[in-house]
Protein backbone atom coordinates (compact mmCIF):
# COMPACT_ATOMS: atom_id res chain seq x y z
CA UNK A 1 0.00 0.00 0.00
CA UNK A 2 1.56 3.29 -1.02
CA UNK A 3 2.11 6.00 1.54
CA UNK A 4 0.84 8.73 -0.80
CA UNK A 5 -2.66 8.04 0.49
CA UNK A 6 -3.69 8.51 4.08
CA UNK A 7 -5.29 5.52 5.74
CA UNK A 8 -8.67 5.64 7.47
CA UNK A 9 -7.18 5.39 10.99
CA UNK A 10 -4.98 8.39 10.20
CA UNK A 11 -7.92 10.37 8.82
CA UNK A 12 -10.15 9.51 11.78
CA UNK A 13 -7.45 10.63 14.20
CA UNK A 14 -6.86 13.89 12.32
CA UNK A 15 -10.61 14.49 12.31
CA UNK A 16 -10.72 14.04 16.08
CA UNK A 17 -7.69 16.24 16.77
CA UNK A 18 -8.70 19.64 18.12
CA UNK A 19 -6.56 22.27 16.36
CA UNK A 20 -6.94 24.72 19.25
CA UNK A 21 -6.07 22.46 22.20
CA UNK A 22 -3.98 19.73 20.59
CA UNK A 23 -6.08 17.03 22.25
CA UNK A 24 -8.31 14.37 20.73
CA UNK A 25 -12.08 14.37 21.17
CA UNK A 26 -13.71 11.23 22.57
CA UNK A 27 -10.37 9.58 23.49
CA UNK A 28 -11.81 6.38 24.97
CA UNK A 29 -14.18 5.56 22.12
CA UNK A 30 -11.63 6.81 19.58
CA UNK A 31 -9.38 3.86 20.44
CA UNK A 32 -12.21 1.52 19.41
CA UNK A 33 -12.77 3.55 16.27
CA UNK A 34 -9.12 3.26 15.27
CA UNK A 35 -9.27 -0.53 15.61
CA UNK A 36 -12.41 -0.50 13.47
CA UNK A 37 -10.82 1.83 10.93
CA UNK A 38 -7.99 -0.66 10.51
CA UNK A 39 -10.52 -3.32 9.55
CA UNK A 40 -12.16 -1.06 6.96
CA UNK A 41 -8.78 -0.10 5.50
CA UNK A 42 -7.77 -3.76 5.23
CA UNK A 43 -11.09 -4.48 3.51
CA UNK A 44 -10.54 -1.61 1.05
CA UNK A 45 -7.11 -3.11 0.34
CA UNK A 46 -8.72 -6.47 -0.44
CA UNK A 47 -7.08 -8.28 2.48
CA UNK A 48 -10.20 -9.08 4.53
CA UNK A 49 -13.92 -9.35 3.84
CA UNK A 50 -17.10 -9.48 5.94
CA UNK A 51 -18.57 -12.92 6.59
CA UNK A 52 -21.90 -12.17 8.22
CA UNK A 53 -20.96 -10.36 11.44
CA UNK A 54 -17.47 -11.81 11.24
CA UNK A 55 -14.25 -10.78 9.55
CA UNK A 56 -12.37 -13.25 7.35
CA UNK A 57 -8.86 -12.91 5.93
CA UNK A 58 -9.01 -13.51 2.17
CA UNK A 59 -5.53 -12.34 1.09
CA UNK A 60 -2.87 -12.53 3.83
CA UNK A 61 -0.28 -10.66 1.74
CA UNK A 62 1.16 -7.63 3.63
CA UNK A 63 0.00 -4.16 2.65
CA UNK A 64 3.29 -2.41 3.34
CA UNK A 65 1.84 -0.46 6.25
CA UNK A 66 3.44 -1.87 9.45
CA UNK A 67 0.51 -1.08 11.75
CA UNK A 68 -2.09 -2.49 9.37
CA UNK A 69 0.06 -5.54 8.68
CA UNK A 70 0.32 -6.24 12.40
CA UNK A 71 -3.49 -6.28 12.61
CA UNK A 72 -3.69 -8.45 9.48
CA UNK A 73 -1.25 -10.96 10.94
CA UNK A 74 -3.19 -11.15 14.19
CA UNK A 75 -6.37 -11.81 12.24
CA UNK A 76 -4.61 -14.48 10.16
CA UNK A 77 -3.40 -16.25 13.29
CA UNK A 78 -6.97 -16.60 14.50
CA UNK A 79 -7.49 -19.17 11.76
CA UNK A 80 -11.27 -18.84 11.65
CA UNK A 81 -13.28 -15.66 10.98
CA UNK A 82 -13.62 -13.51 14.09
CA UNK A 83 -16.66 -11.49 15.13
CA UNK A 84 -16.04 -7.81 14.48
CA UNK A 85 -17.37 -6.86 17.91
CA UNK A 86 -14.89 -9.21 19.62
CA UNK A 87 -11.96 -7.95 17.58
CA UNK A 88 -12.73 -4.27 18.22
CA UNK A 89 -13.43 -4.93 21.91
CA UNK A 90 -10.08 -6.67 22.40
CA UNK A 91 -7.02 -5.02 24.01
CA UNK A 92 -5.75 -2.15 21.89
CA UNK A 93 -3.26 -0.57 24.28
CA UNK A 94 -1.31 2.25 22.74
CA UNK A 95 -3.04 2.23 19.35
CA UNK A 96 -3.91 5.93 19.47
CA UNK A 97 -0.38 6.83 20.55
CA UNK A 98 1.03 4.61 17.79
CA UNK A 99 -0.87 6.61 15.18
CA UNK A 100 -0.04 9.96 16.78
CA UNK A 101 3.65 9.06 16.69
CA UNK A 102 3.28 7.94 13.09
CA UNK A 103 1.64 11.22 12.09
CA UNK A 104 4.47 13.05 13.81
CA UNK A 105 7.09 11.08 11.86
CA UNK A 106 5.21 11.88 8.64
CA UNK A 107 5.29 15.57 9.51
CA UNK A 108 1.51 15.95 9.74
CA UNK A 109 1.56 16.84 13.45
CA UNK A 110 4.20 17.97 15.91
CA UNK A 111 4.35 17.17 19.60
CA UNK A 112 4.22 19.95 22.19
CA UNK A 113 5.47 18.99 25.66
CA UNK A 114 3.82 20.47 28.73
CA UNK A 115 2.68 19.76 32.26
CA UNK A 116 -0.66 19.08 33.88
CA UNK A 117 -1.21 20.80 37.22
CA UNK A 118 2.45 21.78 37.07
CA UNK A 119 3.52 18.21 37.82
CA UNK A 120 2.43 15.56 35.32
CA UNK A 121 4.21 15.67 31.95
CA UNK A 122 1.83 15.87 29.01
CA UNK A 123 2.10 15.87 25.25
CA UNK A 124 -0.28 17.70 22.94
CA UNK A 125 -0.28 17.37 19.19
CA UNK A 126 -0.72 20.28 16.80
CA UNK A 127 -1.40 19.79 13.09
CA UNK A 128 1.44 21.14 10.96
CA UNK A 129 -0.73 21.38 7.84
CA UNK A 130 -4.31 22.29 8.68
CA UNK A 131 -5.21 22.01 5.00
CA UNK A 132 -5.16 18.22 5.36
CA UNK A 133 -7.67 18.30 8.22
CA UNK A 134 -9.82 20.80 6.30
CA UNK A 135 -9.86 18.50 3.26
CA UNK A 136 -10.98 15.55 5.37
CA UNK A 137 -13.70 17.65 7.02
CA UNK A 138 -14.79 19.03 3.64
CA UNK A 139 -15.46 15.52 2.35
CA UNK A 140 -17.83 14.85 5.24
CA UNK A 141 -19.48 18.27 4.90
CA UNK A 142 -20.03 17.69 1.18
CA UNK A 143 -21.61 14.28 1.75
CA UNK A 144 -23.89 15.73 4.42
CA UNK A 145 -24.81 18.87 2.48
CA UNK A 146 -25.39 17.43 -0.99
CA UNK A 147 -27.00 14.13 -0.07
CA UNK A 148 -25.04 12.48 -2.90
CA UNK A 149 -23.89 8.97 -1.88
CA UNK A 150 -20.21 9.34 -0.96
CA UNK A 151 -17.36 7.08 -2.03
CA UNK A 152 -16.80 4.02 0.22
CA UNK A 153 -13.85 5.62 2.03
CA UNK A 154 -15.78 8.77 2.95
CA UNK A 155 -18.87 6.74 3.88
CA UNK A 156 -16.79 4.55 6.19
CA UNK A 157 -15.14 7.60 7.75
CA UNK A 158 -18.56 9.13 8.40
CA UNK A 159 -19.82 5.88 9.94
CA UNK A 160 -16.79 5.66 12.24
CA UNK A 161 -17.02 9.36 13.17
CA UNK A 162 -20.63 8.81 14.23
CA UNK A 163 -19.81 5.57 16.04
CA UNK A 164 -17.14 7.12 18.26
CA UNK A 165 -19.28 10.17 19.03
CA UNK A 166 -17.48 12.82 16.98
CA UNK A 167 -20.77 14.23 15.72
CA UNK A 168 -21.12 16.69 18.60
CA UNK A 169 -17.47 17.68 18.20
CA UNK A 170 -17.80 18.32 14.47
CA UNK A 171 -21.34 19.73 14.43
CA UNK A 172 -22.06 21.13 17.91
CA UNK A 173 -25.20 22.66 19.37
CA UNK A 174 -28.76 22.77 18.17
CA UNK A 175 -27.66 24.22 14.85
CA UNK A 176 -25.66 21.07 14.19
CA UNK A 177 -28.48 18.66 14.97
CA UNK A 178 -29.51 18.06 11.35
CA UNK A 179 -25.88 17.57 10.30
CA UNK A 180 -25.39 15.02 13.07
CA UNK A 181 -28.49 13.19 11.89
CA UNK A 182 -27.23 13.11 8.30
CA UNK A 183 -23.80 11.94 9.52
CA UNK A 184 -25.52 9.00 11.20
CA UNK A 185 -27.49 8.23 8.04
CA UNK A 186 -24.29 7.93 5.96
CA UNK A 187 -23.60 4.67 7.79
CA UNK A 188 -25.75 2.82 5.26
CA UNK A 189 -23.62 3.69 2.23
CA UNK A 190 -20.75 1.29 2.95
CA UNK A 191 -21.49 -2.28 4.15
CA UNK A 192 -18.08 -2.83 5.75
CA UNK A 193 -18.05 0.60 7.35
CA UNK A 194 -21.55 -0.01 8.67
CA UNK A 195 -20.62 -3.42 10.09
CA UNK A 196 -17.59 -2.00 11.86
CA UNK A 197 -19.38 1.12 13.10
CA UNK A 198 -22.17 -0.94 14.64
CA UNK A 199 -19.55 -3.20 16.25
CA UNK A 200 -17.87 -0.12 17.77
CA UNK A 201 -21.21 1.05 19.20
CA UNK A 202 -22.00 -2.45 20.48
CA UNK A 203 -18.71 -2.55 22.39
CA UNK A 204 -19.44 0.85 23.94
CA UNK A 205 -22.93 -0.30 24.92
CA UNK A 206 -21.61 -3.52 26.45
CA UNK A 207 -23.25 -5.83 23.94
CA UNK A 208 -20.00 -7.75 23.32
CA UNK A 209 -19.77 -8.69 27.00
CA UNK A 210 -23.34 -10.01 27.21
CA UNK A 211 -23.54 -13.81 27.31
CA UNK A 212 -25.87 -15.33 24.76
CA UNK A 213 -29.08 -16.62 26.33
CA UNK A 214 -31.44 -19.13 24.86
CA UNK A 215 -34.91 -17.68 24.35
CA UNK A 216 -37.41 -18.57 27.06
CA UNK A 217 -39.95 -21.24 26.07
CA UNK A 218 -43.29 -19.95 24.90
CA UNK A 219 -45.55 -18.99 27.76
CA UNK A 220 -42.73 -18.95 30.31
CA UNK A 221 -41.68 -15.54 31.63
CA UNK A 222 -38.05 -14.54 31.58
CA UNK A 223 -36.06 -15.08 34.74
CA UNK A 224 -36.65 -12.42 37.36
CA UNK A 225 -34.00 -9.74 37.54
CA UNK A 226 -32.91 -10.28 33.95
CA UNK A 227 -32.15 -7.07 32.14
CA UNK A 228 -32.96 -6.51 28.49
CA UNK A 229 -30.01 -6.24 26.14
CA UNK A 230 -29.04 -2.72 25.10
CA UNK A 231 -30.83 -1.52 22.00
CA UNK A 232 -27.88 -1.30 19.62
CA UNK A 233 -30.22 -0.91 16.68
CA UNK A 234 -30.90 2.68 17.64
CA UNK A 235 -27.47 3.57 16.30
CA UNK A 236 -26.65 6.01 19.10
CA UNK A 237 -23.27 5.41 20.76
CA UNK A 238 -23.19 5.47 24.54
CA UNK A 239 -20.75 8.19 25.52
CA UNK A 240 -18.26 7.92 28.40
CA UNK A 241 -18.96 10.01 31.46
CA UNK A 242 -17.75 13.56 31.30
CA UNK A 243 -15.32 13.03 34.15
CA UNK A 244 -13.52 10.23 32.32
CA UNK A 245 -12.51 12.39 29.35
CA UNK A 246 -8.75 12.91 29.13
CA UNK A 247 -7.69 16.37 28.04
CA UNK A 248 -4.18 15.44 26.97
CA UNK A 249 -1.99 12.50 26.18
CA UNK A 250 -0.13 11.85 29.43
CA UNK A 251 3.23 10.11 29.36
Amino acid sequence: MGRSRRTLPEELLLLALDPATGTTAQPQSLDLGLAGAQLVELALAGRIAPDGDRIAVVVPRPTGDPTLDCALELLRRRGAPVRAVHWIGGPRLGLRQTYLSHLERCGMVHAVAGQMCGVLPTTRYQATDTAISREIRARLDSAIRTGVPPDPRTAALAALAHAVGLGKHLYPGNEGRSSRSRLRDLIRHDPMGGLVAHAVMDVQNGVAAQPRRSPAPAGRPAASGARPAPEASRGVPMQPRRGSMARAVVH
